[in-house]
C-alpha cells in the first residue's frame, strides 16, 4: 500500500514539474503566461506517467542493473513510446494533433523525434538518480496517514478536472466534426471561436493549444488526393526529364563520332564480304585504298577521342 501511496504522489509530483517546465516554455516563447495542457490545473499527465513508467521499470531491474546507461535506454524507449501513443490515440479520438515534428529530423510519423527521445533519455537519468532520491527523502519526514490523505485529495481534485476537461473536448470533437471547412486553419479559427464564446474554462484551453492541427474526414480526403496528384507530377517531370536528357545527349553527340561509328561497321561489313584470295586486282587495288584513307583518318584527334570513348586502344 505505501508503495502505491509513493507512486501516486511521485506521478502528481512529475506532472506539476512537468507543467512548470512547459509553462516557462512558452513563456520565453510568447512572452506571456500560458496555462499548457488538456487539464485547468496545474498538471501534465503525461509527464507524471512517464517518470511513474520510468521508476517502476528501473526499479524492477534494479537487482540486475541500475547504471545511467540503462536508465538512459530504458527512459528513452519508454517516454517515446507513450509519447507516440498519446499523439495517436488523442488523433483518433478527437480529429486533431496537438503537436507535430513533421519538419524535425529523424520525426517518426511526425509524433516522436530524436531531439525530444534524447532528452527522455537525459530526463530519465535524472529522475532516477537525482530527484527520486530527493522526493523520497521529503516523504520520508510525513507519516504514512498524511501521505495517504494527500494522494486522497490530489486524486478527488483530479478527478474533477478530468470531469470538467471531459466537456471542453467533447464540445471541441462536436466542432470539429460538425465543421464544413475545407482546411484545417478553417477549423481551427472556428473551434477558437467557439471556445472563446463559453466560460473561462474553455478560453483558457483555446489559448494553450494554438497551433493544433485539426483534421476531419473531408480534410483527410483531400490530403489523400493532393499526395496522389504530387506523385504523379513528379512521376510525370522525371518522365520529361529523362527524354530531354536523351534527346540533348543526342544533340550534342558531335557528327564526326557519328561517322567513325558508321565506318567502324563498314569494316565489319567489309570484312565480312572481302576475301584476299578471290578478289580480283580491282578490287584489291580499291581495298588498299581503303585502308590508306583510314590511316589518315585515325590520325586525326577526333578519331582518337572516338576510339577513347569505345575503349579501343
Amino acid at each position: 500500500m505505501e508503495d502505491t501511496v509513493r507512486l501516486i504522489l511521485l506521478f502528481f509530483a512529475y506532472s506539476f514539474l512537468g507543467w512548470c517546465i512547459e509553462v516557462t516554455l512558452k513563456y520565453f516563447q510568447f512572452h506571456r503566461f500560458i496555462n499548457r495542457g488538456f487539464f485547468t490545473g496545474p498538471i501534465l499527465p503525461i509527464y507524471g506517467s512517464g517518470a511513474a513508467a520510468i521508476t517502476l521499470a528501473v526499479g524492477g531491474l534494479s537487482r540486475f542493473e541500475s547504471g545511467c546507461g540503462t536508465t538512459f535506454a530504458l527512459s528513452f524507449v519508454i517516454c517515446g513510446t507513450l509519447e507516440y501513443l498519446t499523439s495517436y490515440f488523442m488523433e483518433q479520438r478527437f480529429h486533431a494533433r496537438w503537436w507535430d515534428y513533421s519538419q524535425k529530423p529523424m520525426n517518426l510519423h511526425g509524433r516522436v523525434w530524436i531531439g525530444n527521445l534524447l532528452l527522455f533519455g537525459l530526463g530519465g537519468v535524472a529522475i532516477i538518480h537525482i530527484l527520486n532520491p530527493l522526493f523520497d527523502r521529503t516523504l520520508a519526514a510525513l507519516s504514512f496517514p498524511a501521505k495517504e490523505v494527500t494522494a486522497c485529495v490530489l486524486l478527488a481534485v483530479f478527478a474533477a478536472d478530468y470531469v470538467l476537461t471531459h466537456f471542453v473536448m467533447k464540445l471541441v470533437k462536436l466542432g470539429v466534426e460538425s465543421s464544413e471547412a475545407d482546411s484545417t486553419e478553417e477549423i481551427s479559427r472556428e473551434v477558437y471561436l467557439l471556445l472563446s464564446d463559453r466560460s473561462v474554462f474553455h478560453k483558457r484551453f483555446a489559448d494553450a493549444y494554438p497551433d493544433v492541427i485539426y483534421r476531419t474526414e473531408r480534410i483527410n480526403a483531400r490530403l489523400a488526393e493532393v499526395k496522389a496528384e504530387t506523385e504523379r507530377l513528379r512521376a510525370e517531370a522525371e518522365r520529361r526529364l529523362e527524354e530531354g536528357r536523351e534527346t540533348v545527349a543526342d544533340r550534342l553527340e558531335p557528327a564526326a563520332l557519328i561517322k567513325n561509328e558508321i565506318i567502324r561497321r563498314q569494316d565489319v561489313l567489309i570484312g565480312l564480304l572481302y576475301d584476299e584470295r578471290t578478289a580480283d586486282a580491282e578490287t584489291k587495288a580499291l581495298m588498299a585504298e581503303i585502308e590508306k584513307e583510314k590511316a589518315r583518318l585515325d590520325e586525326r584527334p577526333l578519331s582518337r577521342i572516338a576510339a577513347a570513348r569505345k575503349g579501343e586502344p
